[in-house]
């Protein structure tokens, strides 16, 4: 639905914003919850109502009634943050909460300011000054508002209505194995650029036909939006050696090529990154860089034309320890130290974008990551707006990390039904992130078959479409024993494959023998036949158990044991450590699974 002012939405998404100065709006903001179903958000036909809390006005004594809100006198919530784990009675709530709080601004000429919301699950609306500036779905990508026709010097105010209610043509659906939290869980601020501005670029490698030891080109291309044609924009990579100036085109585009002849790739073993200094105009951004080639040849994942075998684990965005959404430094650094401690050079962040602190704390660790949108499972594959949502919400997470060099794989989806219009759904949409970038290579996350005597043969043919397997399988505790690990033989296409999901629950100190559930000596054993089976996959090339640290499920409802937990975490929610994490530093340091070729 169209925003109901003069000032038409901006469809934009500042690449970098994490780089450039901005005025935080994170802290307390006030919050109000809306009778179910958003009785205040909607109106009866199903729109979105601009007359209700969105105008922010106060309850008085005499004079025109309100609709009975205040925020003024409202409690507050901590943004970036849920509501879930602020708040106990909003604990399982899942529905809408509409956000307040007040800012100073000073515009001036020549400029647009944006508020840029890191990321709201799962419906946001966003007002300032009483007038609508966007709208957005989707839980777990950033977006910006512009905001520059409705500021005003001095004192502003934003409320934003953000809905968590789960939809059945929601990305994901209504049914999801991870912990539904709401709230504005990014970082909120306003940003302010010059009228004509950087808001996209893509500096890489230059990904040529094959991998070229020499190879030291840099290409890739600026965006100023609103510049003229024939604007200059100059690249300075000055510890490369690399500097060029070129000019855009009639959409604004500068593409450019660059000799650095000082460059070092990017690897986990040396995670050197650039300072790349843009600048067109009055508008200038730094950005932190490496230069790596990741591509796929037959069988084999080639970094830097290395053949490379992932050691990894899955990760949720849920803290450690505080519990909650990650959003912060000190979240992040927690997670990477456990990585690290695991000899891991490898993350698959579950199952949609994180926070892209964590993508930065990558590239500076040297550790591989897999990015995915939220494709799982119950997916109205069949409706052309769902696959419109996808394709935007594909679009924001490879905008915003492309320039990543330790993100190596797009995932498209993870554990989907396999029939015909799922696989030509997937299928459009893995060519869709091919043509928003052709470096990287695409998987996802495939679950089945089932066992057939001894043996596994994946046919999905979805593999058809992706240019690395994931596959997902819970031999030794959904399906069979942990010693039927040992006799089956898996036939995959001649792909890469990365175990993408594998592990047993455990509760850290529940203590056992080897055939007893819930207990770490089980969780072990599972994982040491899971190794024997692994060890006889050729094409394996990776290994990422479920998971790294246990997560809120409100599935998982066994009393003391689960608790509403996944305990398949080889770290605890509390940070300790399980048995199955010693096992795993020890294999990670021993390289005793799996091999580059």
């Amino acid at each position: 639905m169209t925003p109901a002012f003069s000032q038409q939405p901006f469809q934009t998404l500042l690449v970098g914003l994490d780089r450039r100065t901005v005025t935080s709006l994170d802290g307390d903001w006030h919050y109000l919850v809306d009778q179910s179903p958003g009785r205040a958000l909607y109106t009866s036909n199903g729109g979105i109502n601009d007359k209700s809390y969105a105008m922010n006005t106060h309850p008085h004594i005499v004079g025109v009634h309100n609709e009975e809100y205040d925020f003024a006198t409202a409690p507050t919530l901590k943004v970036p943050g849920d509501w879930n784990t602020q708040v106990p009675a909003l604990f399982n709530y899942e529905g809408v909460v509409w956000y307040q709080r007040d800012f100073d601004a000073q515009p001036k000429p020549g400029t647009r300011s944006f508020l840029h919301i890191g990321a709201a699950n799962y419906r946001s609306h966003v007002w300032v000054n009483q007038k609508r500036v966007c709208d957005h779905e989707g839980g777990y990508t950033p977006f910006d508002c512009e905001v520059t026709a409705v500021l005003h010097p001095g004192s502003n105010f934003v409320v934003i209505a953000v809905d968590a209610t789960r939809l059945v043509d929601g990305i994901p659906s209504v049914g999801i194995d991870w912990f539904n939290y709401g709230g504005l869980t990014r970082d909120v601020s306003l940003v302010t650029v010059p009228k004509a501005f950087i808001d996209d670029y893509d500096v890489h490698l230059a990904h040529r036909p094959k991998f070229e030891p020499g190879n030291v080109e840099i290409s890739g291309y600026v965006h100023v939006l609103d510049a003229p044609a024939g604007t200059a924009v100059a690249i300075n990579i000055p510890e490369a050696g690399a500097k060029t100036t070129v000019k855009t085109d009639a959409e604004g585009n500068a593409p450019f090529s660059v000799t650095a002849p000082k460059l070092t790739l990017w690897s986990p073993e040396s995670p050197k990154l650039y300072k790349v200094i843009l600048t067109s105009g009055d508008d200038s951004l730094t950005d932190d860089i490496g230069f790596r080639d990741i591509r796929v040849d037959g069988t084999r994942i080639l970094l830097n034309g290395k053949a490379i075998f992932l050691q990894g684990a899955n990760m949720h965005a849920e803290a450690p320890i505080r519990g909650g959404r990650v959003n912060t430094d000190e979240d992040v650094t927690t997670i990477f130290n456990y990585l690290k401690d695991m000899n891991a050079n490898f993350v698959r962040l579950a199952h949609y974008p994180h926070d892209e602190r964590m993508e930065r704390e990558a590239d500076r660790d040297g550790i591989m990551v897999w990015s995915e949108i939220p494709n799982w499972q119950h997916i109205s594959f069949d409706k052309p707006e769902v696959y419109a949502k996808d394709v935007v919400m594909l679009k924001e997470m490879i905008r915003r990390d492309r320039n990543k060099a330790s993100v190596i794989l797009w995932s498209i989806s993870n554990e989907t039904s396999n029939n015909p219009t799922r696989t030509r759904f997937l299928t459009d949409l893995a060519n869709e992130a091919r043509k928003l970038d052709p470096t990287r290579p695409i998987t996802s996350a495939i679950l089945g078959p089932r066992l057939d005597g001894n043996e596994m043969a994946n046919n999905d043919p979805l593999c058809d479409a992706l240019d690395v397997i994931g596959q997902n399988e819970y031999v030794g505790w959904y399906d069979g024993s942990p010693e039927d690990a040992d006799r089956i033989h898996w036939s995959f296409p001649q792909k890469p494959v990365i175990m993408s999901e594998f592990g047993a629950e455990a509760k850290y100190g529940n203590h056992g023998e080897t055939n007893q559930r819930w207990t770490e000596e089980q969780q072990v054993y599972v994982l040491q036949h899971q190794f024997v089976m692994l060890n006889k996959i050729p094409q394996l090339r990776g290994i990422s158990p479920w998971i790294l640290v246990d997560f809120r499920s409100p599935t998982r409802n066994i009393p003391k044991l689960q608790d509403g937990y996944n305990r398949k975490g080889l770290i605890s929610e509390d940070g300790k450590k399980k048995q199955a994490f010693e096992l795993l530093e020890k294999t990670y340091k021993e390289h005793s699974v799996g091999k580059p070729e």
